[in-house]
C-alpha cells in the first residue's frame, strides 16, 4: 500500500509542477528589481482561473498524500 501511495505522489507532483510553470505571472520579475508593473489590477478569469483551482487542490492532495506517507511509515 505504502508503495501505491508513493506512485500517487509521485503522479501529484509532477502534474502540480506542470500547473505551476503554466501559471501566467503578469508582470515577470520587472517588479522584483524595481521596475513598473503598470499598476493595473487584474482578475483572473477563464481558463487561468481554473489553472489556479487546479493547482490549489493538487497542492492540498499532495500534501494529504505526504501525511498518509508519514502515518502509514510510522
Amino acid at each position: 500500500m505504502l508503495f501505491e501511495i508513493k506512485i500517487v505522489q509521485v503522479v501529484v507532483a509532477l502534474l502540480l509542477m506542470v500547473a505551476i510553470l503554466l501559471q501566467n505571472r503578469g508582470a515577470g520579475l520587472g517588479g522584483a528589481f524595481g521596475g513598473t508593473g503598470g499598476g493595473v489590477y487584474l482578475t483572473k478569469r477563464g481558463l487561468e482561473k481554473k489553472l489556479f483551482v487546479v493547482t490549489v487542490i493538487l497542492a492540498a492532495v499532495f500534501i494529504l498524500l505526504s501525511l498518509s506517507v508519514f502515518f502509514v511509515k510510522a
